[in-house]
């Protein structure tokens, strides 16, 4: 009899610990209001939002998708991918002339590499041109968010895919930020007459702009030292060379570091002199509140902790709008994961 009740207690403890993890945690954080728009998604990777205010988003796996305001998810295309790793279907863009020319644009992994496409969306996803292809590609380190700016441009963050001297090498496309014209074409402005906006780059996944045009980028460091940038045209941001607190001359030193742990910052976005920054390892939405002239910051809070990894974080109309990342095979998936989250910002 006493064997059997130490066989059933670690049981117990096991089920216990189990219950805690994958149970789904409260949304409650103080000074914010949030609710759960969607559920039961697959490692959904970018958001974007049409002219009349539906979202659009992207899942790892393939599929795009829209998120009706009634609460329905719609898929409108499937495309094949080559989901290994942290490849597979990846950013989403709406065209800033939606309206008129029905363009989006998605960053996804094939068959021969990374690639930028559009699609036109009448009901369904469909006559996809191709804009740049053969962006090296790899299990790892693949970018992949995808912005229109204020100047009407396509920036495009591409990874080193495994390759760190490739950032160095301006005539790659591989750890880099990209700019394009929305037609596929170099812009005549570029700093190297070639796609390269910035260079030196290892894994970017972040991008925002504030209302003056400042651009900041956030990016996976190497052991910690993940990095948010101010990036300026031409710029050369260290990697391999130099990463974390560690810079030289000709190369620029991030505006905020993380040397102490790893936050693997992802998708990023700004409102109100905030940058808000979606946390993987991290499991959080960083808060960086920024000086007056954006070019330095007063302090930073870690928020919604709770969530597990975070991997997207869009600003729209009043809320931020975050998807979580615990599907992707790195987190443990709470019940109802992965989920997109709506928060008020009071």
């Amino acid at each position: 009899m006493r064997r059997k009740y130490f066989l059933i207690i670690p049981l117990v403890i096991l089920l216990a610990v189990i219950l805690v993890l994958v149970i789904p945690k409260p949304l409650n954080q103080s000074g914010y209001q949030s609710n759960i728009l969607a559920e039961n998604l697959n490692v959904p990777w970018a958001i974007d939002f049409l002219p009349n205010n539906t979202m659009i988003f992207t899942q790892r796996g393939g599929d795009v998708s829209l998120l009706n305001q009634d609460g329905s998810v719609v898929s409108v295309g499937r495309i094949n991918v080559t989901a290994k790793g942290e490849s597979g279907l990846l950013g989403v863009a709406v065209d800033p002339q939606f309206a008129q020319n029905k363009y989006i644009y998605v960053y996804y992994t094939s068959a021969t590499g990374n690639r930028v496409s559009r699609f036109v969306l009448d009901g369904k996803l469909q006559n996809e041109t191709v804009l740049l292809d053969n962006i090296p590609s790899n299990t790892i380190h693949n970018g992949g968010r995808i912005k229109f700016g204020p100047d009407g441009m396509l920036y495009i963050t591409t990874g080193d895919a495994g390759n760190s001297s490739s950032a160095q090498d301006i005539n790659s496309l591989s750890g880099k930020i990209l700019r394009m014209n929305k037609d596929g074409s170099v812009p005549a402005t570029n700093p190297f007459k070639n796609y390269v906006y910035t260079y030196g780059n290892r894994d970017p996944q972040g991008l925002a702009w504030s209302p003056n045009g400042t651009l900041y980028e956030s990016e996976h460091g190497d052991i910690m030292n993940d990095e948010i940038n101010i990036l300026v045209p031409g710029g050369n941001y260290g990697w391999p060379i130099y990463q974390g607190n560690k810079t030289g001359t000709g190369f620029i030193a991030p505006l905020v570091v993380y040397v102490n742990y790893t936050l693997a910052s992802s998708g990023m976005a700004f409102f109100n002199n905030k940058l808000y920054v979606a946390g993987l390892r991290g499991s959080q939405l960083r808060q960086i509140s920024l000086s007056n002239d954006g070019m330095g910051y007063t302090g930073q809070q870690a928020l919604f902790t709770q969530l597990g990894r975070i991997r997207e974080v869009v600003y729209h109309d009043g809320y931020l709008y975050i998807a979580t990342s615990n599907t992707d095979g790195r987190g443990i998936p709470q019940i109802g994961d992965d989920k997109i989250i709506r928060i008020k910002v009071n």
